[in-house]
């Protein structure tokens, strides 16, 4: 019988923050989250938040704030928060332990930056036999540029989107999800 907990990534206030952090639409990415969580929470089914440490020195906010989950996803009480240095969340963490704790068989997988954190921790899924399924429109990421030339964020997320699909993770929309749920 499939287990599944809900791992939301860094949707953390230095994200929606003008700054060198800012990414393409966080709002959005963010209540799509939100959507996911609360359907996990109604249906008492396990979420971890992961949040990254961040060096904010250049910052007029304060790094607390800065560092702090976003209002739209604030975790409740009950729900694990998982600290983390690194873009792989399993990496120094206690995450692993924690899911292998409660059975986990299944991941549902969300947050930023989606050519990062959530790239890297997806990927790193398929080494402990996680069966992952990425909500799509609650990622983000942010504009990058490669030899010279700009790529936009909506193409850096769909590349990296494209290349999860199949053989790392089942990729859906939110709003499919919750119809499946």
């Amino acid at each position: 019988m499939k287990k599944t907990a809900l791992i939301l990534i860094d949707i953390q206030n230095i994200y929606f923050t003008e700054g060198a952090y800012l990414l393409f639409e966080p709002e959005l990415a963010g209540q799509q989250a939100k959507k996911v969580l609360e359907e996990f929470r109604s249906n008492g089914l396990p979420v971890v938040h992961v949040k990254h440490v961040f060096h904010t020195e250049n910052y007029k906010e304060d790094s607390e704030y800065l560092n702090e989950i976003h209002a739209a996803v604030f975790p409740a009480g009950n729900e694990k928060i998982i600290m983390k240095q690194h873009p792989n969340c399993f990496w120094h963490t206690d995450l692993l332990e924690y899911l292998q704790s409660l059975e986990i068989t299944d991941l549902v997988v969300l947050g930023m930056m989606s050519h990062m954190c959530v790239d890297t921790t997806v990927r790193a899924c398929q080494d402990y036999g996680y069966q992952v399924t990425v909500i799509d429109d609650a990622c983000t990421t942010k504009p990058l540029s490669w030899k010279g030339k700009e790529m936009d964020a909506s193409s850096v997320h769909n590349v990296y989107m494209a290349g999860l699909s199949g053989l790392f993770a089942e990729i859906m929309s939110a709003e499919e999800f919750i119809s499946q749920m």
